[in-house]
């Protein structure tokens, strides 16, 4: 059983520096918590085909390739190499514009579980897990595109992130 957990954020960004932040493959640890590093591996540095090698803090990791891409729209990727319970995941994001100064941006996770109907069973219950992860990341992205700082392991305070969100 596949498993889509959707969540949209919007951000005081401009669509074209929220998008800037995703096209930089190789720097998703400037926003997403956890993520320790994100180098690329080989020579694609963006666009479809375009692999990294996240490592978090934990020391776990997780390749991921760009396996569709619309400049300045979209990217989808899919994940491999990694421990969690799961047969398949994809990711991805989309930037809209909303005005001058915001833009909305989508994100997606679709993932297959292991283990049958018990996978399928555990599948539900860790969707509210990722939609968490989802809000985290888009919250860092927003504040990271506003400000240029990075997150590391948490989100700064409330009211430092307020700034960066509608």
């Amino acid at each position: 059983m596949e498993h889509t957990v959707e969540t949209a954020l919007t951000m005081n960004v401009i669509a074209e520096k929220a998008w800037g932040v995703l096209d930089y493959f190789g720097g998703v640890e400037k926003f997403s918590v956890g993520v320790e590093s994100s180098p690329i591996i080989g020579n694609q540095a963006t666009g479809l085909g375009a692999k990294r090698h996240c490592v978090f803090y934990d020391k776990s990791s997780v390749i991921e390739e760009i396996i569709d891409y619309q400049d300045k729209t979209s990217l989808k990727v899919v994940l491999s190499e990694f421990t969690m319970p799961m047969k398949t995941m994809y990711a991805g994001f989309r930037v809209e514009k909303r005005s001058d100064t915001q833009c909305e941006v989508f994100m997606h996770m679709n993932f297959v579980m292991k283990f049958g109907p018990l996978g399928a069973l555990m599948g539900l219950m860790m969707r509210p897990m990722m939609k968490s992860v989802q809000k985290k990341m888009l919250s860092g992205l927003a504040y990271h595109a506003l400000t240029g700082n990075a997150i590391g392991d948490k989100l700064p305070p409330q009211e430092e992130l307020a700034q960066a969100l509608a």
